[in-house]
């Protein structure tokens, strides 16, 4: 399949980690603004569930498990991107990684017209910014689409921060360029074989959660 692309001139920002936390540099009229990485957000919005996760787990096991996730999904956003370049030639990966991006190949060609691969966004207003996996038609609809691996399928209300990271570039999109999406889309590959779609078009639940994280992280950051 040979994918379309629609250039958006999106910026380029500069990416800095301070406490552990990661911001991103962006034009604010004649000076560079540093915004909070919506990323580090949700981390922090999410850090009491994660926390009790490592105790149960163990600190060894969970590092493990951690670093295997961190690695296939990274070599799957290469193998992706380098997809939906029309790139003949994919990057050599580990085999499991090779083997999701086999599976999710069907689904990936629901994708086109694409916006964006790894762009850069940002919100003044909200005082965020990130990096969206890609923006783009799915099933002929424009869509914030975000790219994930797994073990297994995951229950749908374990991934409302996934939606709402997806709702920020939405937000984010819009303010910049002034284009709206239709719907959140999480394409999931699975180790077990299995690759799972999630789909939402509920932008206003999202936006209010969104808020709710955003508050969150300030508030435990001033206080």
């Amino acid at each position: 399949m040979n994918f379309n692309h629609v250039d958006l001139n999106l910026p380029n920002l500069q990416r800095e980690t301070i406490d552990g936390v990661r911001y991103y540099k962006v034009p604010d009229t004649n000076e560079l603004k540093r915004l909070v990485s919506i990323t580090s957000v949700i981390s922090h919005y999410k850090k009491d569930f994660f926390d009790k996760w490592r105790k149960r787990v163990g600190v060894e096991e969970a590092d493990k498990i951690t670093k295997k996730a961190t690695s296939r999904g990274t070599d799957f956003h290469t193998l992706t991107e380098n997809y939906f370049y029309n790139i003949p030639e994919l990057p050599k990966v580990q085999p499991l990684s090779e083997m999701l991006f086999k599976i999710a190949r069907p689904t990936l060609d629901r994708i086109n017209n694409i916006r964006a691969l790894e762009g850069s966004l940002y919100s003044i207003y909200l005082g965020i910014a990130g990096t969206v996996d890609c923006i783009a038609e799915f099933d002929g609809e424009l869509s914030i689409i975000d790219f994930k691996t797994s073990a297994k399928p995951k229950p749908r209300e374990w991934i409302d921060g996934y939606f709402v990271q997806c709702c920020a570039y939405a937000c984010m999109l819009h303010e910049l360029t002034g284009l709206s999406v239709k719907k959140f889309v999480i394409i999931m590959a699975c180790e077990n074989g299995e690759v799972e779609v999630y789909e939402e078009r509920d932008k206003e639940k999202y936006i209010k959660m969104l808020i709710q994280y955003i508050k969150k992280f300030v508030n435990d950051k001033i206080s």
